[in-house]
C-alpha cells in the first residue's frame, strides 16, 4: 500500500530518497516498503512532536517574561541601588556566560551542584553591570506559599545549631511561651523542640520581624533575584523544573556537557497546602498574602482563593 500522491515503483530495500521522512535513519528500513514508510513516519513524527514541544516552552518562556515586564512597569530599571547584600545570590560563570539567581528552597541546591565549577564570584556592581548585558540570566521560582512550608519543614522542623539559635529558640520563647530552653540544638531535638507551622507564620507576620529583612530561606523571591531590575532571560518554575531545566540547557548550549539531577517526587505539593495553613486563622492568611503579593503576581502564580475568602 503506498501514500496518496506518490507514483511509480519504489525500489526494494531503500527508501526514496527523495522524500522529508527518508532523512530520518532510512538506512533501518526493510525491503519491505510499507514497512519502510510506517518506520520513517514514526520517526517524523517523533520529529515533529519535539518540534512542537519546543514551540510550547519557548511560547511559556515569553509569556513569563512579558508577565515581568508588564507587573514591572514604571519601575526604573537601574542597577543603582543595588548594594552587595543584594549581589550575594548571584552565581557567575565566565566560562560559559550564565549569570544565576538562586532562590534557597527553589532546587538551588541541584543548580549548584550542576554548575558547581562555576565560582561563585566576588561580585562588584560595575562587573556585574558589564556582564549583565551580555551573559545569559536566569532563576528558577515557586509557588510562594509552597515555598514558605518547605522553608518551614527544612529550617524549623530540621534546624541546626544556626537556625536553633537565631530563629526557633525565639519563636518559641514568643508563641509558645516556653522558656529554660537548652542551648544546643541537638538536645533541643531529643526533647522534641520544635515550633508548629502556626507560629511559623505568626513570627513572619510579627512586626518586630519585618523590621529587619527576612532571612534568605523565607524572603520574598523578588528580593532576592530582583526582576525588576534585571532582565533575566530565561525564568524557570519549580513545578515544571526538569522541562524548564532541559530547556535551558538546551538555551545556553550545554544540554550534552551537563546533565540536570532528576528531581524526586516534591514532599510539599501545592495541593497539600490547604492541609498546612488549616491551623492558620483566616486573616492571618490574608496578611501573608499581602506580604507575598508581589512574589505571586510578578511570577504568575495565581491568588490562592480557596485559602483567603470565607
Amino acid at each position: 500500500m503506498r501514500p496518496s500522491g506518490q507514483s511509480g515503483t519504489r525500489k526494494q530495500g531503500a527508501c526514496d530518497k527523495s522524500s522529508f521522512s527518508s532523512r530520518f535513519l532510512s538506512q533501518r528500513c526493510t525491503t519491505d516498503t510499507e514497512i519502510c514508510w510506517d518506520f520513517n513516519s514514526r520517526i517524523f513524527l517523533r520529529y515533529l512532536h519535539l518540534v512542537f514541544a519546543a514551540t510550547k516552552f519557548s511560547e511559556q518562556q515569553r509569556l513569563r517574561k512579558a508577565l515581568l515586564r508588564k507587573q514591572c512597569g514604571g519601575v526604573n530599571q537601574s542597577l543603582v541601588n543595588l548594594n552587595k547584600i543584594d549581589l550575594k545570590n548571584f552565581i557567575v560563570d565566565d566560562k560559559h556566560g550564565i549569570i544565576y539567581c538562586y532562590i534557597p528552597k527553589v532546587a538551588c541546591t541541584n543548580w549548584k551542584r550542576t554548575l558547581i565549577e562555576c565560582p561563585n564570584a566576588d561580585v562588584c556592581l560595575c562587573v556585574l553591570q558589564a556582564k549583565l548585558k551580555h551573559y545569559t540570566k536566569f532563576l528558577f521560582v515557586r509557588d510562594p506559599f509552597v515555598h514558605l512550608i518547605s522553608a518551614y519543614r527544612d529550617k524549623m522542623l530540621n534546624y541546626d545549631q544556626y537556625f536553633f539559635k537565631g530563629y526557633v529558640r525565639v519563636i518559641l520563647q514568643r508563641y509558645k511561651k516556653q522558656t529554660d530552653l537548652p542551648h544546643n540544638h541537638e538536645v533541643a531535638k531529643k526533647n522534641g523542640l520544635r515550633p508548629s507551622f502556626y507560629n511559623f507564620i505568626q513570627y513572619i507576620l510579627d512586626p518586630r520581624t519585618q523590621t529587619y529583612e527576612f532571612e534568605p530561606h523565607w524572603r520574598q523571591m523578588y528580593r532576592l533575584c530582583h526582576p525588576c531590575l534585571i532582565e533575566y532571560d530565561f525564568v524557570g518554575h519549580q513545578e515544571s523544573l526538569q522541562e524548564d531545566a532541559q530547556e535551558l540547557l538546551k538555551m545556553v548550549k550545554l544540554e550534552n556537557d551537563i546533565k540536570f539531577p532528576p528531581s524526586y517526587a516534591n514532599m510539599t505539593s501545592a495541593d497539600s497546602v490547604m492541609d498546612w495553613f488549616q491551623s492558620v486563622p483566616l486573616e492571618d492568611r490574608r496578611k501573608l498574602y499581602r506580604i507575598f503579593k508581589e512574589d505571586f503576581q510578578l511570577f504568575g502564580y495565581r491568588r490562592p482563593t480557596e485559602l483567603l475568602e470565607d
